[in-house]
């Protein structure tokens, strides 16, 4: 009997300590998480400030571009997408009333840079007098 229960101490000697490091190892791999869901969380953050800026710059050139504000459309869209903290990559102004920029945000990310790409005009000639459903209905004959 006596030997039964020394082989019982022998064996929770060894295993004693065993919870800890179990505990710490599930601390890690929750810390591990934690972090890679901060970072996927700030590279989703930096994506949309960027698609922000890029939006606005383009928006500022083609208003420029079609005269209802004063100046170049790629330096207006240029100081807008400064005033978002972000830096004016390209601008092209096609046809004269569509502005295509580029941007990238000026703090860098850990992993890269987050970049913006927006196009702003009128809509294409097929797609003028249509109405938000689409073109509109055919008139019956009088």
């Amino acid at each position: 009997m006596w030997s039964h229960h020394a082989r019982r101490e022998r064996q929770g000697t060894r295993e004693r300590g065993s919870g800890t490091i179990l505990a710490l190892a599930l601390v890690m791999v929750v810390g591990a998480l934690l972090v890679a869901l901060m970072l996927l969380a700030q590279a989703g953050i930096m994506a949309s400030r960027a698609a922000a800026a890029s939006d606005l710059a383009a928006l500022a050139g083609a208003d420029a571009a079609r005269g209802l504000t004063s100046g170049d459309p790629c330096g207006v869209a240029a100081e807008v997408a400064a005033h978002h903290d972000a830096r004016l990559v390209s601008c092209e102004v096609k046809g004269g009333e569509v502005v295509e920029v580029s941007t990238e945000l000026s703090g860098q990310f850990l992993y890269g840079t987050a970049t913006g790409r927006s196009r702003a005009g009128p809509p294409p000639e097929s797609n003028r007098g249509a109405g938000v459903g689409g073109p509109e209905p055919a008139k019956a004959p009088d």
